[in-house]
């Protein structure tokens, strides 16, 4: 059988989009949980030895050696590991167990002058190594790879809102020509939802929780091994000293309330850029944005001449995927029977896939924005054979000066009509209206009138 690469791949994530992912496998990959596990034990063997009741100790030179156990962690080692679960390595059997490999591992990597295996893996159940590699993993993948890819996205979508702040264009409310905006006010609202969503998504990273108690949430082993330590106290510092905030009520499972809220933030971002993905799409087609040809790229395979909006559609359809595993993850981890079922292990595994998809839509739809180039005069142009849209200004002007049927009056000339500036000067000229408020109404033009469109971009933060 030929070895597996991009081309043999059974997901496009490690195949076609291999290049995108990239920067997740430090946080996605199996070999990543294997090291994040075995931090996590390494680190709980150190904490031990603090504790006065137990008569384990180390020194910092053996400490910093049972460190390098994890800090020097590489793909030999994980081959290693899952020999130990699948077949078994040297002197032990197969223990068709992932943790328990894990543990083992440790015993084959301490220095042969410590004797510490009775203290590894001390008291612990599965899911407390487990829950807590888990999110040193989605930490570190959200904080390293999701949330810049997301912010480069937002400086990318301020930069287009301050280039074509003036830029005028006309809106569409229900899919029919609105009272004109300008391009960069639009893109600002992208930028400053996305910039909500990005805050959400931190502080929904900043809580997430562990927990430390034991096979059902009760410290059991470690208070019948030691019941004068405070275990509540120790698993507190040992998960905050971790990063991350404490649970201290659990079944053998932590709830994990806080990986349903980053999954929500993440869609809520994911949303947003959805919004986005669309409206350039709509943009492209109606010729107000325009693409830049890539030299040797094919549009289509039998029209020579298109120039397809395949990145936003592309985003578009990853961050869909995304959002519904986004979706299915927060409904299922937040349920386990009774004390544990193991359901939710095999499921987060598929966390990395999720948060692939997410990345490869952001990456995406940066390429399409770094594509795209307003149209200017497509945009005046349809501005101005619009003029029906300066309607709203003219019976709201004249609202001002007491006509209480200004709104009737402009309906009746606009409403299912198409109209020029010329109707609308003959109607001005008829008005019983002062001659500076004539003035007022003559001056109004479609492409003029976008109200405070370009000052909002300074609301930008």
């Amino acid at each position: 059988m030929t070895d597996r690469g991009p081309l043999t791949a059974v997901s496009p994530l490690d195949g076609r989009y291999a290049r995108y992912t990239e920067p997740l496998t430090p946080y996605a990959s199996e070999c990543a949980l294997m090291r994040a596990r075995t931090q996590v034990e390494v680190e709980y063997l150190i904490a031990l030895a603090d504790l006065d009741a137990v008569s384990l100790s180390l020194t910092d030179e053996q400490q910093q050696a049972l460190r390098e156990i994890y800090e020097q962690f590489d793909d030999g080692d994980a081959e290693i590991i899952k020999q130990l679960e699948t077949e078994g390595y040297g002197e032990y059997a197969a223990t068709n167990h992932d943790v328990k490999a894990v543990e083992y591992f440790i015993r084959l990597r301490t220095p042969e002058d410590l004797s510490v295996e009775q203290w590894i893996h001390f008291g612990l159940t599965s899911e407390d190594v487990n829950n807590l590699a888990h999110r040193l993993l989605i930490d570190g993948a959200v904080e390293e790879v999701l949330l810049p890819a997301l912010t480069q996205r937002r400086d990318d979508l301020v930069e287009l809102a301050q280039r074509y702040r003036g830029v005028p264009m006309l809106a569409r409310t229900h899919g029919q020509p609105a009272t004109p905006t300008t391009f960069g006010k639009e893109m600002a609202v992208y930028a400053s939802r996305l910039g909500q969503q990005i805050a959400r998504i931190e502080q929904a990273r900043q809580g997430l929780s562990g927990k430390l108690a034991g096979a059902s949430g009760t410290y059991a082993a470690h208070h019948a091994a030691f019941p004068d330590v405070d275990w509540p106290a120790f698993a507190r510092e040992f998960v905050t000293e971790l990063g991350f905030e404490h649970e201290p009520l659990s079944t053998q499972v932590n709830p994990c309330d806080d990986l349903a809220e980053l999954f929500d933030g993440l869609r809520g971002a994911n949303n947003v850029l959805l919004d986005l993905d669309l409206d350039a799409w709509l943009y492209i087609s109606d010729r107000y944005l325009g693409q830049e040809a890539v030299e040797g790229e094919t549009g289509s395979s039998t029209m020579p001449h298109k120039v397809n909006p395949i990145d936003f559609e592309n985003s578009e359809g990853n961050l869909s995927k995304a959002n519904s595993d986004l979706t299915f993850l927060a409904d299922y981890v937040t349920n386990s029977r009774l004390q544990r079922d193991l359901s939710d292990s095999t499921v987060k595994r598929n966390i990395g896939g999720a948060f692939a998809h997410c990345l490869i839509g952001y990456e995406k739809l940066g390429n399409g924005l770094g594509k795209v180039v307003p149209n200017e005069q497509v945009m005046r142009e349809e501005l101005e054979a619009t003029p029906e849209i300066i309607g709203e200004a003219v019976q709201t002007i004249l609202r001002r000066e007491g006509h209480t049927d200004a709104y009737e009056q402009v309906k009746e000339l606009t409403r299912g009509e198409r109209v020029e500036l010329a109707d609308f000067q003959a109607l001005f000229a008829d008005l019983d209206v002062p001659e500076s408020v004539r003035t007022e109404l003559q001056a109004l033009t479609p492409s003029g009138y976008t109200g405070i469109a370009d000052e909002l971009v300074d609301d930008l933060e």
